[in-house]
């Protein structure tokens, strides 16, 4: 990878403005690899690359640009272009509140649909048929029919709303279960939260806006 696309890759998903400083030292070791002789050539070269990049990006076939701001660089939306990025924003969909049930709920209905409510609860220990109803309401889930046993219980699968929220192709790009678990537990501590004690966990749409 050249070091231009090096160092647009890292102001993109840089969530503040990062400084020249931290961008050397994140890619000083391909630039030496490069040929920098010492740590000013590797200086010289990273700030002569974001120069260009800034210039590039000032053109008028971008609608976005490389800003110096406050101390460091970040991209943002060009001033020209606010108006239908403004209209954009207006057009998303708010973000969806989970709670952690839910979320778990809604993680085995992922993993093992089409899946019945009774089969739901026994996986998580706990009765799972209050969440359902939330997570059709959310439209993250729908009926698939009904399971072809005693009693026939609905069945239930996500949705198309389900992978647009959360940025997938389909669901065999799911993380696997123990990917998952790991996520969870990182985001909400190692022990089982009560669902009367349960914190909403935000959905939101998968695109990153940048202003």
């Amino acid at each position: 990878m050249s070091l231009r696309a090096q160092l647009e890759a890292i102001i993109y998903a840089a969530e503040t403005p990062i400084t020249l400083e931290q961008i050397v030292t994140l890619v000083r070791e391909s630039v030496v690899a490069a040929g920098a002789a010492d740590d000013a050539d590797v200086k010289s070269r990273v700030r002569s690359s974001l120069e260009e990049l800034v210039a590039e990006f000032g053109g008028p076939d971008h609608g976005i640009e490389i800003r110096q701001v406050a101390g460091g660089y970040r991209m943002s939306t060009k001033p020209e272009q606010h108006e239908v990025v403004r209209n954009f924003a207006k057009s998303l969909k708010p973000p969806i509140r989970l709670s952690l049930p839910a979320l778990e709920t809604l993680a085995v209905i992922a993993y093992k649909q089409p899946v019945t409510v009774p089969e739901i609860s026994e996986i998580r220990g706990v009765d799972s048929g209050g969440v359902i109803a939330t997570l059709l309401d959310r439209k993250l889930i729908t009926t698939a029919g009904r399971k072809q046993v005693i009693g026939r219980p609905i069945l239930y699968k996500t949705t198309k709303e389900f992978l647009m929220r959360f940025g997938l192709k389909d669901v065999n790009e799911l993380p696997s279960i123990e990917e998952f678990e790991k996520l969870v537990a990182e985001s909400f501590g190692s022990e089982l939260i009560p669902a009367e004690e349960a914190a909403p966990v935000e959905v939101s749409d998968t695109a990153a806006q940048k202003e």
